[in-house]
């Protein structure tokens, strides 16, 4: 009989061994498999079992959670595992890819007799384990309300609906700011130090910089109304700012390849048309391929 208090974890890079741990942690049962068996070895040291072969670690029980780079490696994994052992599993596949590639996996999963979950967690490991950090889940609706409690374990779980792709596009939506937005603080750090101002002096100012909430509060019901007119502020004067931080970037000697692509994505947008309206008409224009 299948023991609700059980689970087994594929891919035990940092958010897998924390998420292993984190079962651990509240008495469940857990199988392991990573392609490094050494990655293993502390969880082991607490009770968990190292499967031998994914095959195995499938086999051992319903709800399989995966933690790996992406599809390809979903695929390479589970890809030698005989459906006769995928079929009823519940495959929690929270890989990073696109949404498109989230749907495929469902679907090639259901053709092995497997429900596949999409997830996408957005914390780092040192997050896992605590309600306060969420994570996207997107798949058939009973089989995510079965096996919420195991998925709360980890985190606080934000289901998005029946299309597997769901989770996926939310998790890249995050993906879309968190990225371009820490790759902003890198710059900044970048030019500080070629001032001699360290990191933990900007710290406080990069903290109020990367505060967004009243843009963000003031812009989203603005664009949903289509709302791009220059009554706050105006894209030709965004652009003069963008090149000031080009030109202050340059003048240090440090690398202005960021701050060149955000001052070519207003211009651009001045070029074509937006320059008396806000900076928000650069969605009209990032909407167009």
């Amino acid at each position: 009989m299948q023991n609700d208090h059980s689970v087994t974890v594929i891919g035990l890079g940092p958010m897998g061994r924390a998420m292993a741990g984190a079962y651990l942690d509240q008495g469940y049962e857990v199988t392991l498999w990573n392609r490094t068996p050494s990655r293993a070895a502390e969880l082991v040291r607490r009770g968990a079992v190292l499967a031998a072969s994914p095959s195995e670690a499938v086999a051992a029980n319903e709800l399989v959670v995966l933690s790996l780079t992406d599809y390809d490696a979903f695929y390479g994994v589970l890809g030698a595992v005989d459906p006769a052992v995928l079929a009823g599993r519940v495959l929690v596949n929270l890989s990073s890819d696109t949404p498109l590639r989230a749907r495929e996996a469902a679907a090639w999963a259901a053709e092995r007799g497997a429900v596949q979950l999409t997830g996408g967690i957005l914390t780092p490991p040192s997050g896992v384990g605590d309600p306060a950090s969420s994570a996207f889940y997107s798949g058939p609706r009973e089989v995510f309300e079965a096996h919420r409690g195991t998925l709360s374990v980890l985190t606080g779980t934000d289901y998005r609906g029946e299309d597997p792709g769901l989770a996926a596009l939310f998790y890249q939506l995050n993906m879309v700011m968190f990225w371009t937005a820490l790759s902003g603080y890198w710059q900044a750090i970048a030019l500080a130090g070629a001032h001699g101002i360290s990191a933990t002096e900007l710290q406080p100012y990069a903290r109020n910089a990367l505060d967004l909430d009243r843009f963000i509060d003031f812009y989203a019901p603005r664009v949903d109304a289509g709302h791009h007119g220059g009554d706050v502020d105006r894209l030709e004067m965004g652009l003069a700012s963008t090149e000031h931080v080009l030109h202050t970037v340059t003048d240090a000697g440090v690398d202005g390849a960021l701050p060149a692509a955000v001052a070519d994505l207003f211009r651009r947008g001045v070029a074509a048309g937006y320059g008396d309206g806000s900076a928000s008409s650069l969605v009209e224009l990032l909407k167009k391929s």
